[in-house]
C-alpha cells in the first residue's frame, strides 16, 4: 500500500474514471461522441480539357477528375455512405470575371447534370460559389482600381456575379448553395437570386467563418487558383483576430438567410468551431482543408506517425467541438471504415 492510500484510508481511490476505459468494449459502450458515414462530405475536383485523371502532388490520393471518373468516384463515395458531395470546378479559359461560373455549359454545372442524372436523391450534391477557380487572376471576385491605382476585389460587383453563378449552379442540379468568396452581403445577395429563380427551397451552406490561412496551400495546386498578386487577406478572416469577430460573420449571415454555418480551416480554429456551435440553432459544418490533409500522409508517408489512427482522431476532434458536417478528403475512406465497424 502506497502512503498516500494508507493516509486516505481503505478503499482509496474508491472513484476510479479508468473503470469504463479498461476494455475495448467498455469504452465502446460509454463514448458519446459519434461519428457517422452521414457527417461526412467529400470535396471533389473536375477539371475541362483532360482525358485522365491528374494526380494533385501536394495531396496524394486526390485528384482532379474528368466527367468519367467524377462519376465514378461519386458512385464509391455514396455506396460507402459518405452523407454529400462538394464540387469545385476547373475550366479550360479563365478571364477577368469569372464567366465560367455562371456558364451553363460550364464544368461545375457539367458536372452537377452528370452527377444528378447518375445519383438522383441518394445524396446531397453541393456547389462551391467562389469566382477563384473561374479568374485568371485568382482572386474571389471582380477587380477595380482603388484611387491610388492599386487593384482591389470589388465587394458589390462581386455580388452580381456570385448571384448569377448560385442560380446556374441551383438549374444544373446542385441541392445546397455553398459561398465560400467571404464579401459582404453575399448570402442575401445569393438568397434573393436564388428566391427570384424559383429555388426558395435551395438551402445555404455559408462559409460564415473563413480565413486567410496558410493551410489552403495545396488547395490553390487542385483547384489552380492562386492569386496572380497579393493575397486574400483583404476578405478573408485575419487568424490574430478573437472569436468575437467570428461570431459576427456567423450572425449577420443567419440574418441574411443561410441555413447552416462553416468553420475554415478545421484543425487549428477549435476554439471557433466551439463557441459557433455554442451560440446557433443550424448545422455547423468544418471544412478539413488541404493542408491539413497533406500534413498527415505527408508524416504518414515517413512513417512518423499512425496514418489510420490520425485521421480518426482529427475528425472526432472536430465532432467533439461541435461539428455536424465534416467535410474531409478522406471521406469515402473513412466511412468505409466506420461501416466495419
Amino acid at each position: 500500500m502506497s502512503d498516500l492510500s494508507a493516509a486516505a484510508g481503505p478503499g482509496f481511490p474508491m472513484v476510479r474514471p479508468r473503470r469504463l476505459r479498461r476494455t475495448t468494449a467498455l469504452r465502446r459502450l460509454v463514448s458519446d461522441v459519434q461519428l457517422h458515414p452521414s457527417d461526412l462530405v467529400l470535396p471533389m475536383f473536375v477539371k475541362e480539357g483532360i482525358a485522365d485523371p491528374a494526380p494533385i502532388v501536394s495531396m496524394p490520393g486526390v485528384v482532379q477528375h474528368t466527367r468519367d471518373s467524377l462519376r465514378k468516384a461519386a458512385v464509391e463515395a455514396v455506396d460507402a455512405g459518405v452523407g454529400g458531395l462538394i464540387l469545385f470546378g476547373i475550366p479550360a479559359v479563365k478571364d477577368a470575371r469569372g464567366s465560367g461560373a455562371d456558364d451553363p455549359d460550364g464544368v461545375i454545372q457539367t458536372a452537377l447534370a452528370d452527377l444528378t442524372a447518375e445519383l438522383g436523391d441518394s445524396t446531397v450534391l453541393m456547389a462551391d460559389t467562389c469566382l477563384d477557380e473561374f479568374t485568371d487572376h485568382g482572386h474571389c471576385g471582380i477587380l477595380r482600381q482603388d484611387r491610388h491605382g492599386a487593384w482591389e476585389v470589388d465587394n458589390d460587383l462581386t455580388l452580381e456575379r456570385y448571384a448569377a453563378a448560385a442560380v446556374a449552379q441551383a438549374r444544373a442540379g446542385a441541392q445546397v448553395i455553398a459561398p465560400s468568396g467571404m464579401m459582404d452581403g453575399q448570402i442575401a445577395a445569393i438568397r434573393a437570386a436564388l428566391d427570384g429563380d424559383g429555388f426558395a427551397d435551395t438551402p445555404i451552406l455559408a462559409y460564415s467563418a473563413k480565413y486567410a490561412s496558410a493551410f489552403y496551400g495545396p488547395f490553390r495546386d487542385a483547384a489552380e487558383c492562386a492569386p496572380s498578386f497579393g493575397d486574400r487577406s483583404g476578405y478573408q478572416q485575419d487568424p490574430a483576430r478573437r472569436v468575437d469577430e467570428a461570431l459576427r460573420e456567423v450572425a449577420l449571415d443567419l440574418a441574411e438567410g443561410a441555413d447552416a454555418v462553416m468553420v475554415k480551416p478545421a484543425m487549428p480554429y477549435l476554439d471557433v468551431l466551439a463557441a459557433v456551435r455554442a451560440a446557433v440553432d443550424v448545422p455547423v459544418a468544418a471544412y478539413q482543408v488541404s493542408g491539413e490533409y497533406a500534413m498527415v500522409e505527408a508524416a504518414a508517408a515517413q512513417g512518423w506517425l499512425d496514418r489510420d489512427r490520425v485521421i480518426a482522431e482529427t475528425l472526432v476532434g472536430l465532432k467533439r467541438a461541435g461539428a455536424d458536417l465534416l467535410l474531409t478528403y478522406w471521406a469515402t475512406e473513412t466511412a468505409l471504415r466506420l461501416r466495419r465497424g
